[in-house]
């Protein structure tokens, strides 16, 4: 079964709960995004460092 592209543009339910709510997936896609950020560069430091002891 595939839906119809147009079936989403309106989706009353979700609109309500967004304005009384807020926008939860939103945010959590802004949390996502900052927290991979974060531990990108968490590894990137542990590597240098690791990289950097493995040469003395």
């Amino acid at each position: 079964m595939t839906s119809d592209p147009t079936e989403n543009d309106h989706l009353p339910v979700y609109e309500r709960l967004v304005r009384e709510h807020g926008d939860a997936v939103a945010e959590a896609r802004v949390v996502a995004e900052e927290t991979h950020r974060r531990i990108a560069q968490v590894l990137n430091w542990h590597d240098a460092r690791h990289l950097g002891h493995a040469s003395s």
